[in-house]
């Protein structure tokens, strides 16, 4: 009896750490879920380098609590969940109300769709990393990561900000067809390096740690122009890859030898 006893206690004791959470991943995710929430509250009131700022901090939360959870061993269901819904609303609610507070109520109707279409095509862009997570190739993401398409949507209206135009870009087009194109791109099977083979903790070459030191400086010395440019070369990065790797599978044809006619 007094065996069985123990063995009851410590199943049952085994029961109860399953159903509790790794705090400091989900802390994280929480703090980027507040970045989101924040994110929207500054873009209703107007504030928008602030509402573009916390979404760019929220970012990088978010890349935070996955490498933290797996360096200690504490990945979860919950967690990928979690995730998930935080990334939702801090990647695409929160950038698609920035960007039609912003510069898309002008266009109305076609605004309203454009960010609305940003933010499901985020959505659906998450549900399909999900499924796929276990079946595609971890150096390529299949579509555009919805941090990235909110990290563009972020620089781009600071960026206008630093040039003295946020004010001014109520009407501007390339806004509309900038939504439009992140939409797609995030839904496409488009090729994004995912930089999961860069791991700090292992060796890398010096030259790498030169580049990223220089990386650092330009980023301090002009923050907006750099983080900018580095949104924009990452999403342009994509379409690129993708055609020349389709121009080299492409089969290559060998011309036929010249016929030889016997005098």
């Amino acid at each position: 009896m007094m065996l069985d006893d123990d063995l009851n206690k410590r199943e049952e004791a085994a029961k109860k750490i399953k159903k509790g959470v790794y705090i400091l991943p989900n802390l994280i995710t929480s703090a980027s879920l507040f970045g989101g929430f924040y994110s929207i509250v500054a873009s209703l009131d107007g504030h928008y380098e602030k509402a573009a700022i916390a979404i760019l901090i929220s970012g990088i939360l978010d890349g935070l609590d996955g490498r933290i959870a797996r360096l200690t061993g504490s990945s979860s269901k919950f967690g990928v969940e979690y995730d998930s819904l935080a990334d939702l609303l801090a990647f695409g609610l929160a950038p698609g109300i920035l960007i039609f507070t912003w510069a898309l109520r002008p266009f109305g109707r076609y605004g309203w769709l454009a960010a609305f279409l940003f933010v499901v095509c985020g959505a659906l862009r998450l549900a399909r990393f999900n499924v796929q997570i276990t079946t595609i190739e971890s150096k390529r993401f299949n579509g555009l990561p919805i941090p990235a398409a909110a990290a563009l949507v972020a620089t781009t209206v600071l960026m206008f900000f630093h040039i003295g135009k946020g004010e001014e870009i109520v009407k501007h087009i390339a806004v509309l067809l900038l939504i439009y194109l992140l939409a797609f791109l995030m839904i496409s099977n488009v090729k994004f390096y995912s930089f999961k083979e860069l791991n700090m903790g292992k060796r890398m070459p010096f030259r790498l740690l030169v580049g990223l030191v220089f990386l650092l400086i330009a980023i301090a010395a002009e923050p907006v122009v750099l983080l900018f440019i580095l949104s924009l070369g990452y999403v342009v990065s994509g379409p690129i890859t993708t055609i020349l790797d389709r121009r080299k599978r492409l089969p290559v044809k060998i011309p036929d030898a010249p016929v030889r006619k016997n005098k």
